[in-house]
C-alpha cells in the first residue's frame, strides 16, 4: 500500500479483510508501533555510521490530498485543489530526522521552528541550509535564539539546487515520493498520514543504513554488490 497508493480494498483477499486491514493500522496507531520503529531504524544508523548533525537542511513538499481531511488545504502550486505540506529536516546525508504536517496553503517559514523541534538535540552552530522561502529577519532570529547558524538562499538571487547542502532534503523528498501513498494521500486523518510517513521514513533510513554499511563492514549476509 505505501509503494502503490492502492485502496485497501484492492489488497484484501480471503484471509484478510479491507476491515481487518484498517483495524490493524489504528492498533498500531494506538500502541506507537511506527514512531518506536523510526526511532530505531534512526538509533541504529547513528551508533552503525552516525548521524552529521552539524550540517542539515529543511524544506517542505506538496503533494496532492484529493479526499480533503484534517491535514489537507488548497494547494498553491496545483490550481486550489487540496494538498498536503511535508516539512522535513534532514541530516548532511539526507537521512530524515523528522517531519511534520500542514495543509498545503501553509507557508515553509512558519513551520520551521515545530519542524526543528522533532529533532532531539542538535549542536550548537550547527548550519541549517534553507531555500529563499526562509529568507527573513524573523527566521534568522529564530536559528539564532536556538545557537544555529542559517544558510539561506537570498531572495530575488538564483542560486542552483546544490547550493551549499539544501540538495539533499530535496532528494529525501523524492524518496518520499517514491511511495505513492503519500504522493497521492486518501487518507483524512492526521495521524494515519503521520503514520504512513513515519513508514516511509523507517524504510529509507534502512536503505541508507545498509548502503553506508556495505562499505564499512562485512557480515554473513552481506549482499555481494552494493545495493
Amino acid at each position: 500500500m505505501l509503494v502503490f497508493g492502492c485502496a485497501y480494498e484492492r489488497i484484501s483477499d480471503e484471509s484478510c479483510s479491507a476491515t481487518t486491514l484498517r483495524r490493524r493500522r489504528d492498533e498500531w496507531i494506538e500502541t506507537g508501533v511506527m514512531e518506536t520503529l523510526e526511532w530505531m531504524a534512526l538509533e541504529s544508523y547513528d551508533r552503525t555510521i552516525g548521524l552529521e548533525l552539524s550540517e542539515i537542511a529543511v524544506d517542505g513538499c506538496i503533494t496532492k490530498a484529493p479526499c480533503g481531511g484534517e491535514k489537507a488545504g488548497r494547494s498553491p502550486v496545483d490550481r486550489g485543489k487540496q494538498g498536503i505540506k511535508r516539512s522535513m529536516v534532514v541530516d548532511a546525508e539526507g537521512v530524515p530526522l523528522g517531519v511534520i504536517t500542514a495543509p498545503a496553503n501553509h507557508h515553509d517559514s512558519p513551520l520551521l521552528e515545530e519542524t526543528l523541534h522533532t529533532v532531539g538535540g542538535l549542536p550548537d552552530g550547527a548550519s541549517v541550509h534553507l531555500d529563499r522561502a526562509y529568507d527573513s529577519n524573523v527566521i534568522r532570529g529564530l536559528l539564532e535564539d536556538h545557537g544555529l547558524v542559517g544558510m539561506i538562499c537570498k531572495k530575488g538571487k538564483s542560486a542552483p539546487l546544490k547550493a551549499g547542502l539544501r540538495w539533499v532534503v530535496e532528494r529525501t523528498n523524492s524518496w518520499h515520493n517514491a511511495h505513492k501513498k503519500l504522493v497521492w494521500c486518501t487518507e483524512k486523518r492526521g495521524r494515519v498520514i503521520d503514520f504512513w510517513i513515519a513508514f516511509s521514513n523507517v524504510i529509507i533510513v534502512v536503505r541508507r543504513l545498509i548502503r553506508k554499511a556495505w562499505s564499512r563492514y562485512r557480515w554473513e549476509s552481506r549482499p555481494s554488490r552494493r545495493p
